[in-house]
C-alpha cells in the first residue's frame, strides 16, 4: 500500500513540476495534522488529563514530552516541501490540550523559522483536548474567529461533551478564505451508535458556512479535520453533500477529493487491518475554477514517510504512533497528516 501511494504521489509531483516550468505558479499548502494525545506535564484541574501527568499510569514526564514535540516538528519541517519550501501555509491541529503545548512545538529550532502564529480556544471537552490552527504569517492574515459549540443529541454521547469546532477568517495572499477545524466524535460506543453526534458537528458547521455565503455570497472555505467519518459515510454524503467529483460540484456546494483515494485503499489511520480516511480537508466550488486570478485546487496528499510508518510488530504498516496502551513507543501519531496544494497563476 505504500509502495503505491508514493509511486502515485511520486507521479503528481512530476506533473506539478513539469506544469510550473512552463507556467509560473505561486504554490499555497493548507494542511491538517491529529498530533495524538499532545498534553504537556502539568495538572489541569478543569480537565481529566491524570494520565498523562508524572505521577499517572503513563508514567508522562519531561523527557517523553520534549521527544514527543521533536518528532511533530520532524513531521511538519518535512510536510510539503516537495510542492513549497515553507511546507504549510495553514495548518489545522487536532487533540492538543492548550497552547502552551503548540508555543513548544512552533518553536522548535526546524519550524522557528517559519514564524508559526496560533488561533486556539479551549473546549469543554471531556478529555480536555482541543483544535487549534497554525498559520505562517508571511502567507495568511487572520480577520476574525470563533469557536463553534457542537450539541450533541440525545441518545449518542448525551453525557459527554465534544470538542468546539473553530472558524476562522483571513486573508490568503490578500484572497478571503475561511477555514473551519473540525474533530467529530470517536466512534467509542460503535460507528451506529455514535453517528449522530457526527452528524450534528457536520450541521453546526455546514449551517454556519451556510450563514456566510447567505451574507456574504459564496466563499472559499476549507473544512478539515479528523471527521472520525470516512469520505463515504452519511454525515459528509447527506449532512455536507460533499461531491466525489469535480463536475458535480455546482455553486453552493462541497467538493471531497478523498473519495477515489480511500476506495483505492489508501488512508491516514489503521484498525484492525482495516484503513481508515477520517482525516478529510474539503473545499467549497469557488476553489475549483482554475481559469481565475486567486488560488485554485491542485491536489491532495497523504503525508506517510517511511520514518512514520511502523516497521515490525502487531502495529506494521500502520502509522507510528505515540502510544501502546501506557507504553510509550517514541512515535509521531496514530494518524497520517493530509494536505492541499492550492496554485495561482502569475503574470
Amino acid at each position: 500500500m505504500r509502495a503505491a501511494l508514493m509511486a502515485f504521489l511520486g507521479v503528481l509531483a512530476t506533473v506539478f513540476t513539469l506544469q510550473a516550468q512552463q507556467t509560473n505558479y505561486k504554490v499555497s499548502i493548507i494542511g491538517f495534522y491529529n498530533l495524538e494525545n499532545f498534553y504537556d506535564t502539568v495538572n489541569n484541574t478543569l480537565i481529566d488529563d491524570e494520565e498523562f501527568l508524572p505521577t499517572g499510569v503513563k508514567n508522562y514526564n519531561s523527557a517523553i514530552y520534549w521527544d514527543k514535540v521533536n518528532n511533530l516538528a520532524t513531521v511538519l519541517s518535512k510536510m510539503g516541501l516537495e510542492q513549497s519550501p515553507d511546507g504549510p501555509a495553514i495548518l489545522g491541529v487536532a487533540e492538543i490540550e492548550n497552547d502552551t503545548v503548540l508555543n513548544d512545538l512552533v518553536k522548535h529550532p526546524l519550524l522557528k523559522k517559519r514564524n508559526y502564529k496560533i488561533v486556539h480556544y479551549s473546549s469543554p471537552d471531556a478529555r480536555g483536548i482541543d483544535v487549534a490552527l497554525l498559520y505562517n504569517p508571511k502567507y495568511f492574515t487572520v480577520l476574525d474567529s470563533k469557536n463553534l459549540f457542537v450539541q450533541l443529541p440525545g441518545g449518542s454521547k448525551d453525557a459527554y461533551f465534544t470538542r468546539d469546532i473553530l472558524w476562522v477568517k483571513g486573508k490568503l495572499d490578500g484572497e478571503t478564505i475561511h477555514v473551519y477545524v473540525n474533530h467529530w466524535p470517536s466512534r467509542r460506543g460503535g460507528e451506529e451508535r455514535s453517528a449522530p453526534g457526527r452528524a450534528a458537528a457536520a450541521g453546526v458547521s455546514k449551517s454556519h458556512m451556510d450563514s456566510i455565503a447567505k451574507a456574504d455570497g459564496l466563499q472559499k472555505v476549507v473544512l478539515m479535520g479528523d471527521l472520525n467519518d470516512d469520505p463515504t459515510n452519511e454525515s459528509l454524503t447527506r449532512v455536507l453533500q460533499a461531491k466525489a467529483k469535480i463536475k458535480d460540484v455546482k455553486p453552493g456546494q462541497y467538493y471531497n477529493p478523498w473519495v477515489d483515494m480511500y476506495k483505492n485503499g489508501y488512508g491516514t489511520l489503521a484498525y484492525q487491518d482495516a484503513w481508515g480516511l477520517f482525516d478529510q480537508i474539503i473545499v467549497t466550488e469557488p476553489w475549483l475554477n482554475r481559469n481565475q486570478q486567486g488560488y485554485f485546487y491542485y491536489q491532495c496528499h497523504i503525508f506517510n514517510r517511511e520514518f512514520m510508518v511502523e516497521n515490525n510488530g502487531k502495529y506494521k504498516g500502520y502509522p507510528m504512533r505515540t502510544w501502546d496502551g501506557n507504553t510509550y513507543r517514541s512515535g509521531y501519531s496514530d494518524h497520517f497528516p493530509t494536505y492541499l496544494v492550492f496554485l495561482k497563476k502569475l503574470p
